[in-house]
Order: C-alpha cells, then sequence, then structure tokens
C-alpha cells in the first residue's frame, strides 16, 4: 500500500531530475557555442558586446518560428492526415509553409543587415560557417557517444 503511495512521488522526483538535467546539457551546449563563434570569429570586446544581444535574439525569433508555426505544420502531415487530407487542405497547408519559410528568411536577412552595422562582411561569413562546424562537431560527438555504448 505504501509503495503505491510512494510510487508517484518518485517519478515525480525522477522527472524533475531529468528536466533539470536536459537544462544542464542545453546550458553547456550554448556556452560551448558561444566559446566556439567567439573563438573562431575573433570577435572584439566591442564587437561581442553588440553582437551577442543581437545573435541571441535572432536565435530566439527563429526557434520560435520553427517549434511553433512549424510544429504545427507537422503535426497535420502524419501519414493518416496526409490519407485524409482534400487538395483544398493541401493547398492552404503549403500556403502556410510557403508564408512560413519567407517569414525564416525575412528574420535572417534582417538580422545580416543588423550584422553589417557591426561586423565586417568577412566575419558573418565566418559565422555562417562557425556555426555549421559547431553543429556538424555536435553531432559528430553524440554519433560518437552513441556508438561507446
Amino acid at each position: 500500500m505504501k509503495t503505491i503511495k510512494l510510487l508517484p512521488i518518485i517519478l515525480l522526483l525522477f522527472s524533475i531530475h531529468s528536466f533539470a538535467q536536459l537544462n544542464d546539457k542545453k546550458d553547456q551546449i550554448e556556452a560551448l557555442k558561444v566559446g566556439f563563434i567567439t573563438n573562431e570569429l575573433s570577435l572584439t570586446t566591442e564587437e561581442a558586446t553588440k553582437f551577442w544581444p543581437l545573435y541571441n535574439s535572432f536565435e530566439k525569433k527563429q526557434f520560435e518560428l520553427k517549434s511553433d508555426k512549424m510544429r504545427v505544420i507537422k503535426a497535420r502531415m502524419n501519414d493518416e492526415a496526409l490519407e485524409r487530407m482534400s487538395e483544398k487542405e493541401a493547398a492552404a497547408l503549403l500556403a502556410q509553409m510557403e508564408s512560413n519559410e519567407a517569414e525564416l528568411y525575412q528574420i535572417k536577412k534582417k538580422f545580416i543587415a543588423n550584422l553589417k552595422a557591426i561586423l565586417p562582411a568577412t566575419k558573418i561569413i565566418k559565422l555562417k560557417k562557425a556555426e555549421d562546424d559547431f553543429k556538424r562537431k555536435l553531432l559528430q560527438q553524440y554519433r560518437d557517444k552513441g556508438n561507446r555504448k
């Protein structure tokens, strides 16, 4: 009887602990990314002071767009829903996808325009390369960790 009462409490504590670990991992990855990009771009103190708030704002907007709006679209794209979707519904969904892509493009375009005011073009190009390199490095570490298990 006591075990039945303790089980929900134990599960709750375990889920809180798991969530905290997930946030810790996310924070660690963000810190590594900041260090990696700062190093790759050789940002001066003045550049970094102006760059990071702009970059963080861009990342937040991009994440919100991808997670909120795209999640709705992806939910409607499961096999069962696609089989029942009418041509009119598919056209509306496609229009929504195009709209989201256009909005994402505008966010990126504005970000680059703002970057031009604080960084030389070479560093903006290096930023794209640094982001790609960081993602590749992170993915490789994840794969390597998976192969060790």
